[in-house]
């Protein structure tokens, strides 16, 4: 077949299929487009997942009426200057209207802010239609509708509605965290609403845009992020460990503004949190990071969803300290999720209204208390049934009272905290130890809170922090091998461990070039034991040529810290004294991520006095 040039609407068609995968596809490119136009308010509107219709409108600049036929050529746009190397703008590439007019049908009606009238035009699979005048107020409004008519093979592999209509929330939401200024409203024709107010671009501001994507709970569960590396900023808030999600998608991150979906800045927060969450939980974060555009490239691919860095191990550095510092001196807090799962724990069953009872429909003493939810007691076995003995002297007797008298309080358990704790302690992060309860949970009193620690989970981090800090303030001793282990890998990951032996050897393991394509291994970490060095030596080259650092013989390391921390801290079943207790208690305050145990879970429970008070009615 000979070399031809393709039509115009088969090269639009080509690009639409990069550009536009899916319905949500389209709305990020339109409503990047109004963002552009400096839009404060955008409506979204869709029919049948978005296949059926599509509207976005928005109030922004608009497009005067001699630029709406090169606002759908390809390759035209008014976002880009000479320098592709400084991108500023959400789009620039000039291609999303063409895609989209390619397959579908699209009419774009437009006025600007001096336009006597708004003026429309049409593109219907990839034919134009010609302007013509129209009414609109200032702003433009895109119409796509019958997605992907002019090639019905992409719709066989479009989810349901539900489905499209769940990823352009999800899209919207991305892209309304970086914008909090703006005003958002998506309507589905399920009539679903998403609508998200407009605050401010303040801190505040960006908090309260987050807690309206990410929920209220978030911003309680927080931790402020604030820094620069070499002209690199990273803001944002990351959660603490004990408030995590069994998925990522709850991790957004922006470059210079933009949404993306890149693994370096999720291998970064994996990373960052390692040490505090299991490995299948994830962290909630939103993180801005703001760099000159000229180091960041975002034309990796038509979507712009990846972005590459000139220097990716300053960003992953960046994230990772940032994060780790963060968490360290955010002190010691637990979720708030762990004191709401408490509060439903306590709370009774609801009680039934239905009357098996005799058919004057009254029930037995017996009958409503079982229907009441209450299981575990059954009155009918009772030595007491105070119903039966007709509550003498108001429901107690003086022999019952007597007996509550002498018998109170008076369990090894209850008594343990019974001296009146120091002003001081009272104050503290976890309060005063009052006592230990199943011989593996110490309870606490704040001023105005009930703390429940697990002493085991509790101990067993202090003891990993102590042995990491040991592990990572020197060199780790490393024992030589009798004979030196001989590594073949290609020559670009041997110049790559060439260049980190020196990293490499803080932690003990000597690696020098043998040849072009080998690497010898002469000693190894006195820890690691009898390891696989071939396969270790492996693993550290594929990692930095993925993200430029050694950190897998870290993490090898820090595993084998927490497995002695597991084995050397405290059992449960260990009765501890009031003093060591609060001694435990103190040293959870001053020790870095010990809101949770080595393994992710959390070390203790916070339950606020007023939370008590609305379980007994008193609010």
């Amino acid at each position: 077949m000979p070399i031809r040039q393709l039509s115009e609407t088969m090269i639009n068609q080509i690009a639409a299929g990069e550009v536009i995968e899916r319905p949500a596809s389209v709305v990020k490119e339109l409503v990047e487009n109004a963002l552009d136009a400096g839009a404060a308010r955008i409506e979204i509107v869709t029919a049948g997942g978005g296949l059926n219709l599509i509207r976005v409108t928005d109030d922004g600049s608009g497009i005067p009426e001699k630029e709406l036929p090169l606002a759908i050529a390809r390759h035209c746009t008014s976002k880009l200057a000479d320098d592709i190397h400084d991108i500023r703008s959400l789009g620039f590439r000039g291609e999303a209207l063409p895609s989209i007019g390619s397959v579908a049908r699209l009419s774009i009606r437009s006025r600007t802010a001096n336009g006597d009238s708004a003026a429309e035009i049409g593109i219907e699979g990839g034919r134009v239609c010609a302007v013509k005048p129209a009414a609109a107020n200032r702003g433009t409004t895109v119409e796509v509708r019958d997605l992907f008519f002019a090639t019905p093979a992409r719709l066989k592999f479009m989810k349901g509605e539900r489905a499209e209509s769940s990823a352009t929330s999800d899209v919207i939401k991305r892209i309304a965290i970086a914008f909090p200024a703006v005003r958002f409203t998506l309507a589905g024709s399920d009539r679903s609403t998403l609508e998200l107010p407009a605050t401010d671009d303040s801190a505040e501001g960006r908090l309260r845009r987050v807690a309206q994507v990410m929920g209220a709970d978030f911003p309680a569960n927080a931790i402020a992020i604030d820094a620069v590396r070499d002209g690199v900023h990273l803001a944002g808030h990351v959660s603490i460990p004990s408030f995590s999600r069994a998925n990522a998608l709850q991790q957004y991150a922006y470059v210079n503004g933009r949404p993306v979906r890149d693994k370096l800045i999720a291998g970064a927060i994996r990373g960052a949190f390692a040490d505090v969450l299991p490995r299948d939980r994830h962290a909630v974060t939103v993180l801005f990071l703001t760099l000159d555009p000229a180091i960041v490239d975002v034309n990796v691919h038509p979507a712009k969803a990846d972005v590459r860095f000139r220097d990716p191990g300053l960003v992953r550095g960046l994230i990772v300290g940032a994060i780790r510092e963060a968490l360290a001196n955010a002190g010691i807090r637990a979720a708030t999720s762990g004191a709401a799962g408490m509060m439903a724990a306590f709370r009774p069953g609801a009680a039934s209204y239905a009357h098996p009872g005799p058919a004057n429909g009254h029930r037995s003493y017996e009958a409503a208390y079982r229907a009441s939810g209450f299981a575990g007691f059954d009155p009918s076995r009772s030595s007491q049934r105070p119903l039966d003995a007709g509550f003498a002297n108001g429901g107690f007797g003086e022999n019952d009272q007597a007996a509550f008298d002498a018998g109170s309080l008076h369990s090894a358990d209850a008594r343990a905290g019974q001296d009146e704790a120091a002003e001081t302690l009272l104050g503290m992060a976890l309060g005063a130890a009052r006592a230990q309860v199943h011989e593996n949970y110490i309870v606490a009193q704040t001023r105005d809170s009930l703390v429940i620690v697990d002493q085991h989970a509790a101990h067993e981090r202090l003891v990993y922090e102590a042995l990491k800090n040991a592990l990572h303030s020197r060199a780790v001793p490393s024992q030589m091998l009798l004979l030196p282990e001989i590594v073949d890998l290609p020559e670009e990951d041997a110049e790559r461990l060439a260049l980190h032996s020196e990293t490499l050897a803080r932690f003990g393991l000597a690696v020098e070039r043998f040849g072009p394509g080998a690497v010898a291994v002469r000693e190894t970490p006195s820890m690691l034991g009898e390891t696989n060095v071939q396969q270790l030596v492996r693993d550290l080259a594929d990692e930095i040529a993925d993200n430029d650092t050694v950190d897998t013989l870290k993490e090898r390391l820090d595993k084998i810290a927490a497995t002695m921390a597991c084995h050397g801290s405290v059992r449960s079943g260990r009765l501890l004294k009031p003093e060591e207790m609060n001694a435990l208690l103190r040293q959870m305050e001053a020790t870095p991520g010990s809101g949770t145990c080595n393994h992710g879970r959390p070390t203790y429970i916070e339950l606020r006095l007023a939370d008590i008070e609305r379980l007994f009615g008193r609010r």
